[in-house]
């Protein structure tokens, strides 16, 4: 099980302050410490449509990297590709929705131009690639979506991982389940990227593990939501999933306590309570707060 946490990018994209490359690079380090597997730092993205994510290079060149973390990047077209791969990142992650509607408000393309910057990115990289299919599950302008149209997709996307993103967080375990299992049987790992808007999120990630995903993505402190998606609240807090995968058994490698002092920060760094609930409730049964908690 590889748990990534999308903090510095999905988390942060949507937030009305702007944190500088030195902050965002900060909260990456902080989160490699405490035994995040993989950590998806930064988009390169249009500044003008995301000032969240100005600076991409900036918060590359402070990250300490460190044995035992993937460090990823998220892409949306070949001008992203080629900035990201003047970096030290691990991963290339390009992402496109399973809607035209989406594709043109997220990205400013079609379907059909999506797919061909993706399936170029792909074709071209030197690096392990993920494609995450936004809007899996269901499209604030479209509606529902065609599992086929989903899966149809992921078939033509010849990426290493295909990450399923209910980005709106509508899905329910029922259909995370069916659709999993059926991208599964294209011979890809398979992750799933759940947002938390109607309270289903964690059920959902739990539905996607027992039908075979291997990647999960979540945001420290439970940080997230889509400028181009209406009312689209945060991801699942990672701090959650990873008490859940840790009581059931499932070995993540991440230090829950450290992880919890990571979104205790976070939350004084934004002048805000976070939506996670572990890192205000904390651990159970309870232990003595790490040295990183207390930091």
């Amino acid at each position: 099980m590889t748990v990534c946490d999308v903090g510095p990018r999905d988390g942060l994209q949507n937030e009305r302050d702007v944190l500088s490359p030195a902050s965002r690079a900060e909260l990456v380090n902080r989160l490699a410490a405490a035994g995040l597997p993989r950590v998806e730092g930064v988009s390169f993205v249009d500044e003008r449509r995301v000032p969240q994510m100005a600076g991409a290079e900036e918060v590359v060149a402070g990250i300490e990297q460190r044995a035992g973390t993937e460090y990823s990047g998220l892409v949306l077209n070949e001008r992203g590709f080629e900035r990201l791969l003047a970096t030290s990142l691990d991963r290339v992650n390009v992402t496109l929705a399973a809607t035209e509607s989406f594709n043109r408000r997220n990205a400013n393309a079609t379907l059909d131009e999506a797919l061909r910057h993706a399936t170029a990115i792909l074709g071209r990289s030197d690096r392990p690639t993920t494609v995450t299919v936004s809007v899996a599950f269901g499209c604030p302008f479209e509606g529902e979506v065609d599992p086929d149209r989903v899966v149809g997709l992921a078939a033509r996307l010849p990426a290493d991982e295909v990450v399923l993103a209910d980005t709106i967080g509508v899905a329910t375990p029922g259909q995370v389940k069916e659709l999993v299992e059926r991208v599964g049987e294209l011979g890809r790992r398979v992750g799933g990227h759940f947002h938390d808007t109607r309270n289903t999120g964690v059920a959902n990630a739990w539905a996607a593990l027992e039908a075979g995903a291997t990647i999960l993505d979540a945001s420290v402190g439970g940080l997230g939501g889509c400028p181009f998606a209406p009312r689209a609240t945060g991801n699942v807090a990672t701090e959650d999933l990873v008490y859940l995968l840790e009581r059931e058994g499932v070995d993540t490698r991440v230090d829950l306590d450290a992880l919890i002092g990571v979104a205790e920060w976070v939350e004084r760094l934004l002048e805000r309570e976070l939506p996670g609930r572990v890192y205000r409730a904390g651990t159970f049964p309870a232990r003595m707060a790490s040295a990183a908690r207390a930091s």
